[in-house]
């Protein structure tokens, strides 16, 4: 049976760095203030990011769904 500390150092030698679609990568520090990268939801409010797929932006806490158009 493995120990704690070897299962943290097979976890860790898994990962290639921070998720680029993580919360870190949604925000943005500009002339020492927060600054929100992603669009948020106009019925949620600001916090609540819109998720992006491949024909729309969806909120996941309230439903709230915006199709796009595909230029092609």
């Amino acid at each position: 049976m493995m120990g704690g500390s070897d299962r943290k150092r097979r976890l860790a030698e898994g990962r290639d760095g921070p998720n680029p679609s993580g919360k870190h990568a949604k925000y943005a520090i500009e002339d020492g203030k927060l600054v929100r990268k992603g669009e948020s939801c106009p019925e949620c409010g600001d916090g609540v990011f819109l998720a992006i797929h491949a024909d729309r932006k969806s909120c996941g806490r309230c439903g709230f769904t915006v199709t796009t158009v595909a230029s092609e």
